[in-house]
């Protein structure tokens, strides 16, 4: 297993992208979101990572449904550990809280796991609508998103945020852009001219007592 890689393939776009990449997609076209999401889970399995959805506006059932014809070939692995589709309230909340700094502390063991299991990276899919149920702490998503852009180890590991732009204020979209190394326009990846650095966000953050 080569988990030196320094570049993957998204599966939309031909160009590969950096280990660690973390983009995102604003989207306000349902077919265009899932043909892009589509490919992108398409390319992880082909390349044998393991791959994460985290869906909330759908459930597992559906997402299935639209993703075999679209050329998804789900793994048939023990389990089907290598794809897994996750409602991201549990995922995300084991507590009934969201905590950012132990959800993503816990990223890096997953990522040894699913190293000893064989798989030559980790990919992840989020729709983050799940932050306007009123979880608690889950006004602190932001955060969390400054945090994934921090390295973590030498494993290929990649992710895409997925934010419905009917469902999200102008100006918070603007700081989930801000927190992104890389954005998804028309299909194509693009290096994100508004990225803001983790540790200059976490500059502007309120002190916790």
């Amino acid at each position: 297993m080569d988990t030196t890689k320094k570049t993957l393939s998204m599966g939309f776009t031909k160009e590969h992208f950096p280990v660690g990449t973390h983009m995102c997609l604003i989207y306000d076209n349902d077919e265009e979101r899932k043909q892009i999401v589509s490919k992108y889970l398409a390319a992880g399995i082909e390349d044998d990572e393991q791959v994460r959805l985290f869906t909330d506006a759908v459930g597992e059932e559906e997402v299935r449904s639209w993703l075999q014809p679209m050329g998804v070939t789900l793994p048939a692995g023990p389990e089907g550990d290598g794809f897994r589709i996750f409602d991201p309230v549990h995922a995300y909340c084991p507590s009934g809280r969201f905590d950012p700094e132990a959800m993503v502390g816990g990223l890096m063991h997953r990522y040894e796991e699913a190293k000893r299991a064989g798989y030559t990276g980790v990919r992840s899919c989020g729709e983050m609508s799940w932050v306007l149920k009123g979880i608690p702490g889950s006004e602190r998503f932001l955060e969390y998103e400054a945090l994934l852009n921090k390295p973590r180890g030498n494993f290929p590991h990649i992710g895409m945020c997925q934010y419905d732009a009917r469902l999200f204020d102008g100006a918070t979209l603007f700081k989930v852009l801000q927190l992104h190394p890389f954005m998804i326009a028309h299909g194509q990846i693009i290096s994100n001219p508004f990225y803001q650095r983790p540790e200059e966000f976490q500059a502007e953050l309120p002190s916790r007592q």
